[in-house]
């Protein structure tokens, strides 16, 4: 059964996303797709057959005639064959074609190696993790915006690109990285001791002609040629001599950068080979002092089925001979530090150590007229009917003790109780950060006249409530495996359970600019920082009170309400919790919303207890009161 594939492309040419998927399709030779190339505007993809690679099912489709889930989605996207599954997004989808590609060939090490040390590479969603942020969304970015204005003469290196320069530049770290490094110090005592006049013919001691001095690696290319099972590589000594056993470990050389993640060829390669070609072929001059970068994209192309697939894929690959003749370029103590503190700088400030109580800080929002606000819950003693439920819909499907399960059920009581009423037939429901699904699917089930999609970014949860969907029936499901900001698709109602740190802010944020209602639990305070979209506090009235380090100590003690803490202190952190959710309702407020501050009931169903429930009046005009218990009872 073959999944489908969805790829944007333009009449004149195929956008870098597209080209990196096209290329790993290459690369592992995966036949597993039916492959679409999307057109805004009527095309044939006939003049592009030079980028596609050969024996590649190939279909064209304009915009308007996608599936649902796959519109609503950031291209690319892989459709599953059931229509309800779709994995959008540059890193989630290229990780999908590698899990395929071993399912039809479990043999291929090479494979299966480009999702590096633990299969992690590029898992963690570009939300997070700024490396995969860079990798996946800085640098394609960078290079789209210079091949729409290639003539732009006053164009300087992306910060994107400087920044990967950097990091090729340090010393790399892998996993059992102190036998390597005696393995190359034992080499070049060898090398030399072989230096002499009579020695410098040797084999090994100096390039080969033609060859450019930014591959010769030498002992860090051939681990990782090794690695992928090439038979031409030799094996290496798996033995030191006893002199270079004794040598302390900070004594030892340190390892070169081979590849972007470190010594191994990964999935960060395959991301980004085709946009340093493609910025290599039209910005020759910037490139020419970027010694680490052009090092690595001769590393590359010593990578066996590397050259191949990138002929397939129309990539002429070579280092042009104005670059291996230059001079050496700067060193990484030359490339300045601050351009990655300022790329830092504009996602995330490093943490800070706080230092005393929150007290003083509690005291001057009072001081200035701003507490902790909670609007009492409109039906307390609500429940969802849990004993006349399908099994698959109850928490106790998985492996939660009984205890948390219902915790878990209570929790649900209180989100779908205030989802229930916000909603009418037709309406689209999106459960952001779903997990397995345990609201989403209760939401589906509960609300049969609605569409509902879940959106995960861990595939094993995803599948699972997949699973669970597919028991019980429903058709008013679909599921998105995706980072957040990849579903574009409108929407009615926005919902989260126990969304951790800045993901409520992203959810608030999503749902603010669909013009959606929101029925939100937050969690996990401590984890709130400045982010690349954010900065806290986030409204102007907290602004004008509160610093950047008074806020986090606000967040720090929200953290601080389980129940084996004082009750004392439990209550202070609820009154940091209500102080952080009303700075975050006060900014949806100046988008026109009504938001009210709730405490879950039972309190003692979690910790974390507060729901965070906006709407827009002019849109919905909807009562939270005693229409709630008749229309819950009717679904």
């Amino acid at each position: 059964n073959n999944d489908f594939l969805w790829l944007l492309c333009e009449e004149s040419r195929l956008p870098l996303h597209t080209s990196i998927t096209l290329f790993l399709l290459s690369y592992c030779e995966c036949k597993s797709f039916k492959v679409f190339l999307v057109f805004n505007k009527p095309a044939s993809s006939q003049s592009l057959r030079s980028q596609l690679p050969e024996g590649l099912e190939v279909s064209d489709i304009q915009l308007e005639d996608l599936p649902r889930l796959v519109d609503s989605c950031r291209l690319p996207a892989v459709l599953d064959e059931t229509g309800m599954l779709c994995r959008a997004g540059l890193a989630v989808v290229l990780r999908h074609i590698i899990n395929k590609a071993l399912e039809a060939e479990p043999s291929r090490k090479d494979v299966l190696a480009l999702l590096g040390f633990k299969k992690t590479c590029l898992k963690a969603c570009a939300e997070v993790s700024k490396w995969t942020r860079l990798c996946e969304i800085g640098i394609p970015s960078a290079v789209e915006e210079h091949l729409k204005d290639p003539t732009n003469q006053y164009q300087q290196l992306p910060l994107s690109i400087l920044t990967l320069e950097w990091r090729l530049a340090e010393p790399v770290k892998v996993h059992n990285d102190d036998k390597i490094r005696r393995q190359k110090l034992q080499e070049q005592r060898r090398n030399k001791k072989n230096e002499s006049p009579e020695g410098k013919g040797k084999p090994g001691t100096e390039s080969k002609p033609g060859q450019s001095p930014q591959v010769s690696h030498g002992l860090e290319l051939r681990t990782a040629l090794a690695k992928l099972s090439v038979d031409s590589v030799p094996t290496l000594t798996t033995r030191e001599n006893s002199e270079i056993r004794k040598v302390k470990t900070t004594d030892l050389p340190p390892l070169k950068h081979v590849f972007a993640e470190g010594l191994y060829f990964t999935l960060t390669d395959v991301v980004l080979l085709p946009c340093i070609y493609q910025y290599l072929v039209r910005a020759l001059e910037f490139m020419i002092h970027l010694t680490y970068l052009l090092r690595w994209y001769g590393c590359v192309q010593e990578v066996p089925g590397v050259l191949r697939a990138s002929k397939e894929c129309g990539m002429a690959l070579s280092i042009p001979h104005v670059l291996t003749s230059s001079l050496p370029g700067p060193s990484a103590e030359d490339i300045s530090t601050s351009l990655l503190e300022q790329e830092e700088g504009q996602e995330m400030t490093e943490q800070l150590h706080f230092v005393g109580g929150p007290r003083p800080t509690l005291t001057k929002l009072q001081e200035n007229g701003i507490e902790a606000v909670f609007a009492p819950h409109p039906c307390p003693a609500w429940t969802l009917p849990w004993d006349s439920l399908p099994e698959a819909i109850n928490p106790t499907e998985g492996k939660m003790s009984n205890i948390r399960a219902v915790r878990k059920r209570q929790q649900l009581n209180n989100l779908v109780a205030m989802v229930t009423e916000l909603a009418k037939p037709g309406y689209t429901v999106v459960d952001f950060c779903s997990g397995t699904g345990h609201l989403g699917i209760v939401l589906a089930h509960t609300l049969p006249d609605c569409q509902v999609i879940l959106i995960e970014n861990k595939e094993e949860s995803l599948v699972r409530a997949q699973s669970r969907g597919a028991e019980l029936g429903l058709k008013n499901i679909g599921f998105i495996q995706a980072n957040l900001d990849y579903y574009t698709g409108s929407f009615h109602i926005g919902v989260a359970l126990h969304a951790c740190g800045v993901a409520t802010d992203m959810v608030m944020e999503h749902c603010i600019q669909a013009g959606a209602a929101f029925v939100i639990s937050p969690c996990c305070y401590g984890f709130i920082q400045n982010a690349i979209k954010f900065t806290f506090p986030k409204s102007k009235r907290f602004q004008e009170t509160l610093t950047y380090k008074e806020h986090m100590i606000l967040c720090r003690f929200a953290d601080q309400t389980a129940v084996q803490l004082p009750p004392g202190r439990r209550l202070i952190g609820k009154q940091c919790m209500g102080l952080v959710d009303l700075d975050r309702s006060w900014v949806a407020e100046t988008h026109g919303y009504s938001v009210q501050v709730m405490t879950m009931e039972p309190e003692s169903c979690s910790p974390k207890n507060n729901m965070l429930v906006g709407r827009l009046p002019h849109k919905s005009g909807l009562e939270v009161g005693a229409r709630q218990q008749e229309a819950l009872v009717h679904n």
